[in-house]
């Protein structure tokens, strides 16, 4: 049987869903400033983002307001992590 991903549903059918962890914000805020900092200097920042996760090479991501120091400290591995978990939590 597959793992549930939001758990058990209770018998009055109230769903519990998992807040989100410190980690995960962290990674988010960090994601937003990265995708300003890439808009702002005329990138596509989804581009850009996706050839940094594919290679982890940082200069897929401009230094303007310190954006690829900010990327450079989460680990690739658990930036995957947040973003397939945020990419499934949201689909129904």
């Amino acid at each position: 049987m597959p793992k549930k991903i939001f758990g058990e549903v209770p018998a009055d059918g109230t769903r519990k869903f998992p807040a989100a962890s410190d980690r995960d914000v962290v990674i988010r805020r960090t994601l937003l400033q990265v995708y300003e900092a890439l808009y702002e200097k005329g990138y596509d920042p989804i581009s850009q983002l996706v050839g940094y996760i594919l290679s982890e090479d940082p200069t897929y991501i401009t230094n303007h307001n310190k954006a690829r120091s900010l990327i450079t400290k989460i680990d690739r591995d658990e930036l995957l992590d947040a973003l397939t978990r945020f990419y499934f939590s949201s689909e129904k």
